[in-house]
């Protein structure tokens, strides 16, 4: 299933976001039109290179285990 498969990215990079005090929650997978919804938590939530981190690291870890996903939306 394809939120199990994002969730197997996730905790592969989770670890790097909590030694920073931050987390990431899996809010929501839309299968048909492959977007991901996620939301930065703990000290990722305030910091000014959330963004980035999102979009460099978050999205490129899912889309290179889940190839299906074309992009990743922080809520």
């Amino acid at each position: 299933m394809l939120r199990e498969r994002v969730e197997e990215a996730l905790d592969g990079i989770r670890p790097a976001l909590q030694a920073d005090g931050g987390d990431i929650m899996l809010v929501d997978v839309d299968e048909k039109n492959g977007v991901v919804k996620v939301q930065l938590q703990g000290a990722c939530s305030g910091c000014p290179s959330a963004q980035m981190t999102l979009a460099m690291g978050v999205e490129r870890a899912i889309r290179e285990k889940v190839p299906e996903i074309k992009e990743v939306l922080s809520v």
